[in-house]
C-alpha cells in the first residue's frame, strides 16, 4: 500500500468524524494519548537485550504488533499537528536543518554527545 500522508490523515479524519470522536480530540488530549502511545511502544522492548529485540523483528506477530504500535503513535502525531495547524513532514523538514547546524559533521561524527556540549 502506497498512501501519502495527507491521504492518511483524510483517512483519519473521515474515520475520527463518523464516530463523532472529534469531541475529545482536543490537543491536551491527543499530546496525552501520544504519550501513551508511545509508552506502549516502549512496552514491545521493555526487558528486552539488543539481541532479544533482534529476534522480535523475525517474529511476524512481534513485528505486527511492533508496526500497530508505531502506527498508533504516528496516527496521534497527525492528528496533533492537525489540531495545532502546522504541516508535520514540514515540521520534520524544519527540525532537520535546525539539527544540521546543531551537529555539524565534523563535530558530531560518531558521537552522541548534545549539541550544547559539542
Amino acid at each position: 500500500m502506497d498512501t501519502t500522508i495527507n491521504a492518511l490523515l483524510e483517512q483519519l479524519l473521515a474515520f475520527r468524524g463518523a464516530r463523532d470522536w472529534k469531541q475529545f480530540h482536543t490537543l491536551r488530549n491527543l499530546i496525552v494519548s501520544t504519550s501513551i502511545e508511545a509508552g506502549e511502544l516502549l512496552e514491545t522492548i521493555q526487558w528486552k537485550t539488543d539481541s532479544e529485540i533482534e529476534a522480535l523483528l523475525r517474529d511476524p506477530t512481534q513485528t505486527r504488533n511492533l508496526k500497530h504500535e508505531c502506527a498508533d503513535v504516528f496516527m496521534y502525531l497527525l492528528l496533533v499537528a492537525h489540531t495545532a495547524g502546522f504541516d508535520l513532514v514540514d515540521a520534520a523538514a524544519e527540525k532537520l536543518e535546525l539539527n544540521k547546524e546543531r551537529y555539524p559533521v565534523d563535530k558530531a561524527k560518531g558521537t552522541a554527545t548534545k549539541y550544547s556540549e559539542l
